[in-house]
């Protein structure tokens, strides 16, 4: 019963908060029709993920982790025309289908989207330079998390704000003794943003169509 109303709750705000265009939309299709697990946020969450690049009035945003380019629409869309999100993606069918996405919703001059290792991209960044970036959003391979995060304070500056995803992993951070990359690698950043006087930070977590998880959320000293 209590997934039941989380579930219910987390739609009833999307409906009224994040309703989903047709390009949102047939980024969604994209991933079932090419028999993909949906890995992307919910909706909610980007509506979220846009309030936040919006009220931070972000011109340069990085993201780290493309997947279909769902939450790289919803961050696109916060920028005025003059601003640039550059987004990197590992896998290269995930960036087809990403690259197909972004066109559909018109954003095609506006998002850079880089094909790559993130940890092999993150140095060619920083030596263009590409930075600072007034946002970073970071929702890839959970193992080198601690790694994207020293990057991303190397790409910002004071103001920068920083958004990391599924740090929570529904409850699994509180196992010490996990022998799960995912579980170990968000556990190093998490432990490494609370102790770390560079930047200010914290966790807010979510129930809902993500099921239980959170994101750390961190202001650039």
């Amino acid at each position: 019963m209590e997934s039941d109303i989380f579930l219910a709750v987390d739609n009833y705000i999307s409906g009224l908060f994040a309703k989903e265009d047709e390009a949102l939309q047939a980024t969604r299709r994209s991933i079932a029709d090419a028999g993909f697990d949906d890995m992307s946020i919910s909706a909610n969450q980007g509506s979220f993920l846009q309030l936040l690049a919006r009220l931070i009035r972000a011109q340069r945003i990085l993201e780290i982790g493309t997947f279909a380019g769902y939450s790289t629409i919803w961050l696109a869309r916060s920028l005025a025309k003059t601003g640039r999100l550059i987004t990197l993606e590992f896998d290269p069918m995930h960036a087809a289908m990403a690259k197909k996405n972004i066109g559909r919703a018109g954003l095609a001059d506006v998002v850079d989207l880089r094909v790559g290792r993130g940890l092999d991209l993150l140095p060619v960044l920083e030596k263009e330079p590409a930075g600072p970036f007034d946002m970073i959003f970071v929702d890839a391979d959970k193992p080198p998390y601690a790694e994207y995060y020293e990057w991303a304070l190397k790409l910002s500056k004071p103001g920068t704000l920083l958004v990391f995803d599924n740090v929570v992993r529904e409850g699994k951070v509180l196992d010490e003794n996990t022998t799960d990359e995912k579980v170990a690698g968000v556990q190093r950043l998490n432990s490494r943003m609370a102790a770390d006087s560079r930047a200010f930070s914290t966790i807010i977590t979510s129930i809902g169509t993500k099921y239980y998880d959170g994101m750390a959320i961190a202001v650039v000293n």
